[in-house]
């Protein structure tokens, strides 16, 4: 099968890389560049593990050809903060206790960014949380910590302006 150069922004920095036509973002991520944080489970978009950003939205990266994320910016859950700069969705779902085997968390966090991030300010409901989630499983909790980090989050993204 022919090869095409395919050049990516990924967190940031720009990926130049040789790729199949039919390779998924998620394959790119994980196998090609080497970013684990992206998980890999159903690969038909049920489950929400392999959410990334794509232009800020969220995007199931299982079933996005690669192809289709030229030109545009994707984050990962490496792209969003640093031990030592964790971004106030990471700290909250720590705080919370939100984190058990930690599988879904990098949707669960990029999915609730990509939501915060289309409503600035505004301090949702358990229930607009519940909603805004509901693409992204986890077979460890009843979620009841997930919704009260992300509502954490809100509250002190709003109150210090942050996005």
């Amino acid at each position: 099968m022919s090869r095409t150069i395919l050049d990516l922004m990924i967190n940031g920095e720009r990926h130049e890389i040789l790729i199949e036509p039919h390779w998924t973002l998620l394959h790119v991520l994980r196998k090609v560049i080497g970013m684990t944080g992206t998980k890999e489970n159903c690969l038909e978009a049920e489950c929400g593990v392999c959410t990334v950003l794509l232009d800020g939205k969220s995007v199931n990266s299982c079933i996005l050809l690669a192809m289709q994320a030229s030109g545009c910016h994707v984050t990962t859950i490496e792209g969003i903060g640093d031990p030592e700069h964790l971004h106030p969705l990471q700290t909250a779902f720590i705080e919370a206790g939100a984190v058990q085997c930690g599988y879904c968390i990098p949707g669960m966090i990029l999915t609730a960014k990509s939501y915060l991030e289309e409503n600035p300010g505004y301090i949702p409901t358990r229930d607009e949380v519940r909603e805004a989630l509901a693409g992204t499983l986890c077979r460890c909790t009843g979620y009841r910590k997930i919704i009260d980090a992300v509502v954490l989050a809100a509250e002190r993204m709003a109150a210090a302006g942050v996005r």
